[in-house]
């Protein structure tokens, strides 16, 4: 049988994996060593979507959760991202101080949780929501929580909830190397700029 290829795009460097958004049917993100994460519509390969940026390394691995409206990365840097589709920073980080380089990720079937697969052997399971609690939730539990967002949507323009809400924990290594990258970029940006 004859392959031909429809269209094709290129990337700077290494794609180490892609994964299809279960949703959108023509939406795929792809897991790349410069540190990136590129969503691309397949009729249109000549510049992404979204770049999503956060790892301070190569990013291993790629999943979408099964709603199709967020997706998990892993990367050479220990850590594991949950990114929404439309955003390019992540909304979550897991790390801890025993994990090693993830190689895969995968979404549970109900997109609860996320299971990992790391360089130490060990396969561990997260939970999509970090904050979510699990197992029966009261009614006045469940007001509780829907206040909270409802709060939290409301006020999310304001100077201090965006910083608390874009707060994350990060070991040093991972600062001191997105801290490099940082002044890498602004580097290049400059001498750009000079030119």
């Amino acid at each position: 049988a004859v392959v031909s290829t429809q269209s094709t795009g290129v990337l700077a460097q290494k794609t180490n994996q892609v994964a299809f958004n279960p949703m959108e049917a023509f939406n795929f993100t792809a897991a790349c060593d410069d540190n990136n994460l590129y969503t691309f519509d397949m009729r249109k390969l000549k510049s992404p979507l979204n770049v999503h940026m956060g790892h301070a390394m190569a990013v291993l691995a790629v999943a979408y959760s099964p709603t199709g409206r967020e997706f998990v990365s892993g990367s050479y840097d220990k850590t594991i991202r949950i990114f929404p589709i439309g955003k390019g920073r992540s909304k979550e980080v897991y790390h801890t101080k025993r994990m090693q380089r993830v190689f895969c990720t995968q979404y549970s079937a109900d997109s609860k949780f996320i299971l990992t697969g790391s360089d130490e052997t060990n396969i561990r399971m997260w939970k999509s929501l970090a904050w979510g609690q699990l197992g029966p939730v009261s009614s006045r539990e469940r007001a509780a929580f829907d206040y909270n967002k409802r709060l939290i949507d409301r006020y999310s323009e304001h100077p201090q909830v965006k910083r608390i809400k874009r707060h994350r924990n990060l070991p040093k290594m991972i600062k001191s190397i997105s801290a490099e990258h940082m002044t890498i970029r602004s580097a290049r940006k400059k001498k750009e700029d000079n030119r």
